[in-house]
């Protein structure tokens, strides 16, 4: 008894994490070498090592553009979350041939927050209210004391990543595990882990996004500010998941299993969340013109002065005009290199809707974007794409054994 308890325990909780791939169907198992992890790891680290040189030389710069690329790859991590979540709550079918794609990428939650102990040796560049004197001569600031102080921060951001951490790890592994073992009861634990974690994901990407980017500016608040980071979140991993599909679909894998009918809809998902993005950018500012009140108004008058009308003008044509109308036609949604050149434009455009979010605190006075933005951008973006890749190729590409499997396979649109 006490043998098959111990194998029962290492057959749900230690097989799954190893590679699962051999048991695949061919189909499924990934055809390739390292490039596809390694050269993403490879530019990763030579734009980290660019970007850290900043430390040495600008700081101040340093920290708000590392911030600016590392709140961009955990948008794409949280993202990943809510696809996840939102597929076994709905009970989704289409998308259960790139859903593994989504999964590897919750794996990079740990590595995201390794990644971000450089932010928190930057708090006193970064936030204002982490400075005692301006605190103590300003009444807002120090009202809001309670809430803004560095021990409380630094107990929130662990709580952000134990709760994201323990989702990854439960959806995960319950994936991996079905893989193995074909359990009829796992979607059904999958969707009471996402019943609770969706609605826990949606509190601390809220409080997240007012501490890591709204808190930068103190003074300013709004309560839709954590919809709006959702929604380019939610938005880029369509994109990015589209993107993937076509490297894989590129090296010889997942062909006939990725149809051009899976493109279109991850590009249809894209489209609604780029108008969904709007709407609620548009009610933001709307909401904030109407009430005229000068704390909140003046974020706006920081990004539309200075150069960075320009910036907003950019984010409002590339986030919005040029990609709704290229996404309004079923036949770009249905050519993958047109829409992985839309895909990759729309992530080019979170990482500047971040960028325009964070960098006016800086720069107030002259419009910019500095060597080094762009330098920490691909670098924590090619360390975290390239541990995805990595985590991705281990084990079968497509849950093999999830139900429903043949309909995703035989998807088409109506």
């Amino acid at each position: 008894m006490a043998t098959l308890k111990k194998s029962h325990i290492t057959q749900r909780f230690l097989d799954p994490f190893a590679s699962t791939a051999a048991d695949a169907p061919d189909a499924f198992r990934y055809k390739g070498d390292w490039r596809i992890w390694g050269i993403p790891l490879l530019v990763g680290a030579l734009g980290l090592t660019s970007g850290l040189s900043g430390w040495l030389t600008d700081p101040h710069q340093f920290y708000f553009s590392y911030l600016i690329g590392w709140v961009f790859c955990l948008t794409i991590a949280l993202g990943a979350l809510y696809f996840v979540l939102i597929q076994h709550l709905t009970r989704a079918r289409w998308s259960i041939v790139v859903r593994r794609l989504a999964e590897a990428l919750l794996w990079t939650f740990p590595l995201l927050a390794v990644l971000g102990i450089p932010v928190l040796f930057g708090l006193h560049d970064l936030y204002h209210w982490t400075h005692a004197e301006a605190v103590a001569a300003d009444p807002i600031l120090a009202g809001k004391t309670p809430y803004l102080n560095v021990p409380f921060f630094l107990v929130r951001l662990a709580a952000y990543f134990l709760v994201w951490g323990l989702l990854a790890y439960l959806l995960y592994r319950n994936s991996l595990a079905q893989d193995c073992t074909g359990d009829g009861d796992i979607p059904a634990r999958q969707r009471k882990v996402s019943a609770w974690g969706l609605a826990v994901a949606a509190i601390t990407t809220a409080f997240a996004s007012y501490d890591l980017l709204m808190s930068l500016d103190p003074h300013w608040f709004s309560t839709i500010f954590g919809v709006y980071v959702f929604a380019g979140a939610f938005m880029s991993i369509h994109a990015l998941l589209a993107l993937c599909a076509m490297m894989l679909q590129g090296g010889g894998n997942l062909r006939g299993v990725v149809t051009t009918e899976h493109y279109q809809d991850l590009g249809k998902m894209a489209f609604a969340f780029v108008v969904f993005w709007t709407y609620i950018a548009f009610s933001q500012y709307m909401l904030i013109w109407y009430g005229n009140i000068p704390e909140e108004t003046l974020w706006y008058r920081h990004r539309l002065s200075h150069g960075w009308e320009v910036h907003s003008a950019v984010l409002l044509i590339g986030h919005f005009i040029v990609p709704f109308f290229l996404l309004l036609s079923r036949a770009v949604k249905r050519s993958k290199l047109l829409l992985g050149v839309i895909c990759v434009w729309l992530l080019a455009m979170q990482w500047f809707d971040i960028h325009w979010l964070a960098a006016p605190v800086l720069h107030r006075d002259a419009a910019t974007i500095h060597f080094l933005d762009v330098a920490n951008w691909l670098g924590l973006f090619g360390i975290v794409f390239g541990a995805f890749m990595y985590r991705l190729v281990r084990h079968s590409l497509v849950p093999f054994r999830s139900p429903g499997l043949d309909d995703s396979l035989h998807f088409e649109n109506t």
